[in-house]
């Protein structure tokens, strides 16, 4: 079965539904009534979710007003859950600790030292949200983005590990408050929102290009085919105008004001035909959140020192033993998708390349922590990513 075979299944059953499965891509579902009128099957109904499917079976996937339909038969369950891994025999340690952060910290104008590492919890908040691409065709998708809260670190990079590695694991467990404690406060809605704004949609612009990509392929096609079919007929009416430049008579002024009517009226048909095409391909991008999820996970925390000229600064690094991957290092100014930092040298701020380069208008180099809203320069304001 496929994840949403597998999803759609256990809701439905979940509702009062008799499930069967019919092969790797089918399902055959008797509903009862709150179902059918939900969804709009019959009592008896074949759901299809993949390309092979029988001449009977519904097309169900992320495609359409589906997902739209199982969550308001979800309703605001699951929206938000908490669950912990725990391991029966402790958690385990990374056999070289400095070659673990050899790959992960990649400090071209600072040096680091290993300075220990600790067995704790933490807790990843994972966030997905589903995002719809509407011009002359439409284009719908999940996206997933999570945050290590314990360190501050972007943890998309090792997501589908992490997802993958969860999906095998039968057992849910609720974090008792011991782990709670351990993996200390939550973030409050204004810190995530703030992490949130740029990334998402940075990953939504990332996930859309090929369908930008084609529809702007589509675009250029058909304005091309407008003018030139335009182009045509006014270069038409411009040979018929010039051969009656010389003419003389009422006759001749007629057909001379007939012809600058008709390339006017070309002209308007042109403009209108464009606007035509713009309004047709105007993008429409529409963002929703549609989960969250609090993992407890035990992990290794590794103490790291930082030095850049004469200051020091001690951050810390988890290494996840649910994946065998340590996380990408805290990023105070930028996206954090890649795992360059650069270490500022007032405050010792690990950001992105970009979060110390030089002013636009100046020329100077300053970090965006450190002065997060204009250069300390000349005033010139920061652009937003």
């Amino acid at each position: 079965m496929s994840e949403l075979q597998e999803v759609v299944a256990d809701l439905l059953e979940r509702r009062g539904a008799a499930v069967e499965a019919i092969g790797s891509h089918e399902l055959t579902v008797l509903a009862p009534p709150e179902i059918r009128k939900s969804m709009g099957w019959p009592e008896l109904a074949r759901l299809g979710f993949g390309g092979e499917r029988s001449h009977e079976a519904i097309a169900i996937g992320l495609e359409g007003d589906w997902l739209d339909r199982f969550a308001a038969l979800l309703g605001d369950e699951g929206r938000w859950s908490e669950r912990e891994v725990r391991y029966a025999n402790g958690v385990s340690a990374p056999a070289d600790p400095v070659q673990v952060l050899d790959r992960a910290l990649d400090l071209p104008n600072a040096i680091w030292r290993f300075r220990g590492m600790t067995a704790t919890s933490t807790r990843c908040l994972i966030l997905t949200f589903r995002y719809t691409a509407m011009s002359d065709d439409k284009r719908e998708g999940l996206i997933w983005l999570g945050f290590n809260t314990g360190t501050g670190a972007i943890i998309n990079d090792l997501l589908p590990q992490l997802r993958q590695a969860l999906a095998q694991m039968p057992d849910w467990h609720v974090p008792d408050r011991g782990t709670v404690l351990a993996a200390g406060p939550r973030w409050t809605s204004a810190a995530v929102e703030a992490r949130l704004r740029a990334l998402v949609g940075r990953q939504v612009r990332d996930e859309i290009e090929p369908f930008l990509r084609a529809m702007r392929r589509r675009l250029t096609r058909d304005r091309d085919r407008v003018h030139a079919f335009h182009d045509e007929l006014h270069r038409a009416s411009a040979t018929r105008l010039a051969a009656l430049a010389d003419a003389k008579g009422e006759r001749a002024e007629a057909d001379r004001q007939r012809e600058t009517m008709r390339a006017q009226a070309i002209e308007r048909e042109h403009r209108a035909k464009l606007d035509d095409l713009r309004r047709n391909y105007a993008l429409r991008i529409t963002v929703e959140w549609v989960q969250a999820l609090e993992l407890y996970v035990p992990v290794q925390r590794l103490d790291v020192l930082i030095r850049r000229r004469k200051g020091e600064r001690l951050i810390q690094l988890d290494w996840h033993p649910l994946v065998r991957a340590a996380e990408s290092p805290l990023c105070e100014a930028g996206l954090g998708r890649d795992r360059v930092r650069l270490v500022c040298d007032d405050k010792l701020h690990l950001t992105e390349p970009d979060g110390q380069a030089p002013c636009t208008a100046c020329g100077k180099a300053y970090c965006r922590v450190c002065f997060p809203t204009a250069c300390p320069r000349c005033g010139h304001g920061n652009v937003a990513p």
